[in-house]
């Protein structure tokens, strides 16, 4: 058998962007002997693996690489002889190497150290969760955050409002930015090169075309990939809105069990996400239609179809796109709580409702995303409503496109959008 594959080093490049979840990953790895890091393809798992402390130490290894997957299939235990610390990126396509895996940390609890890589979750977390129970640590790293790209720190606003710490009511020094570009643009790491709108629009295309022919194939059987893509521009158009499956089914021209099952692929590849709806009893939350969320506004605009900047500022779907925009980046600050927050959105049989419900152990907070820039009391309404409903509640944010930090009520703050996004 070769053994004289190389193992790939980098120094940190210029352009390398600090994710906010390394310091979580790096503490996980220090709990467990296995890092289970997943997430769609191109958000930047590799990168980061490649140029942070301490995987960057680490032997590398990558199931992409001919050799090494030949090598996986015949005698794994060799590619991390001689190492106690190993990275096995691409794990998906070697799914039999996990029980390996585990007998190398059983054999030697305290010492080796693996991190598994990959994009196709719905293969990959199954064969760990069978294989590696109770030695595994399971992460997702998500698209960039604008604060990501600003090299600015995860914002405190809703952990100190969690915590009854309110700021200071005041003013910005600077106008907030204009959304709209890192709305249709997207978030994954590979679109900061790209300044034009047909350079997004081109790579978007290879983006779910390669989903489509590659990730999809090793994960499920599709029928019609035809018929999926549809299913894709159907999703996309109702971002932010409530899902009623039966209708997206009729409207897709699919059978109510194929378009679930397409929307539990979406999901379980990090596509896509369903936001369920919140109440005080937690059976009744089983029971009321999610919201639909996509994890990166470029796929859902690319996917809706508005190729153009001027297309997309007229758009009827653009308050839901901004509001899509904003629940990517509550997401990833909810991830980095631990354990991670949850959220949700709430609405009442009689139309009260607020965008988003984040639940942190007993404490929860009421989210509303405003567009506009002069928020008024009339914009709190349905977070007054919320807290009549859970008195209890820590207290409702309404995020909007101003730049004012002031109250509204006793326990309701309006503040800039970009104080949860960095």
């Amino acid at each position: 058998m070769n053994n004289n594959y190389s193992y790939t080093r980098y120094q940190k490049p210029e352009n390398y962007v600090p994710r906010w979840i390394t310091p979580l990953l790096q503490q996980a790895l220090e709990d467990m002997p296995v890092l289970v890091l997943t997430g769609a393809r191109q958000v930047g798992k590799s990168t980061l693996l490649l140029n942070e402390q301490p995987f960057r130490n680490f032997r590398f290894l990558s199931l992409d690489d001919f050799d090494v997957l030949r090598q996986a299939q015949e005698q794994p235990e060799a590619l991390w002889a001689g190492s106690d610390r190993v990275i096995l990126d691409e794990v998906q396509k070697a799914p039999h190497l996990l029980p390996a895996v585990k007998r190398a940390v059983d054999q030697s609890p305290r010492r080796i150290k693996f991190v598994l890589s990959g994009s196709a979750n719905l293969l990959l977390m199954k064969r760990v969760s069978e294989s590696l129970a109770g030695r595994a640590v399971y992460c997702v790293l998500d698209p960039l955050t604008l604060g990501e790209i600003n090299q600015s720190p995860p914002p405190d606003l809703i952990r100190n409002i969690l915590s009854g710490n309110w700021p200071k009511e005041g003013h910005l020094d600077k106008p907030l930015p204009d959304a709209l570009p890192g709305i249709q643009r997207g978030l994954m790491p590979a679109l900061l090169r790209l300044n034009t709108a047909p350079s997004w629009v081109r790579w978007w295309d290879g983006y779910v075309a390669t989903y489509l022919e590659r990730d999809l194939r090793q994960v499920a059987q599709i029928d019609a990939l035809v018929d999926f893509r549809r299913l894709m521009e159907l999703l996309a158009l109702r971002s932010g809105q409530m899902l009623n499956q039966s209708d997206l089914a009729r409207d897709a021209g699919l059978s109510q069990p194929t378009a679930h099952r397409y929307i539990n692929l979406l999901e379980t590849t990090h596509l896509f996400k369903r936001v369920p709806s919140y109440a005080s009893n937690r059976t009744t939350r089983m029971l009321k239609a999610p919201k639909a969320y996509w994890n990166d506004t470029g796929l859902a605009v690319f996917l809706a179809g508005y190729f153009q900047e001027e297309e997309l500022r007229k758009a009827r779907e653009l308050g839901n796109f901004f509001e899509s925009f904003i629940y990517h980046h509550l997401h990833v600050l909810a991830q980095l709580m631990t354990p991670p927050a949850r959220l949700y959105h709430w609405r009442t049989q009689t139309g009260q409702e607020v965008d988003f419900v984040l639940e942190f152990g007993r404490k929860v907070v009421a989210i509303e995303v405003k567009r506009t820039g002069r928020p008024g009391y009339g914009d709190a309404n349905g977070l007054n409503a919320f807290l009549s409903h859970h008195p209890d509640a820590a207290g409702g944010l309404l995020l909007h496109g101003g730049t004012e930090i002031r109250r509204l009520g006793e326990r309701i703050l309006a503040a800039p959008w970009t104080m949860v996004t960095g």
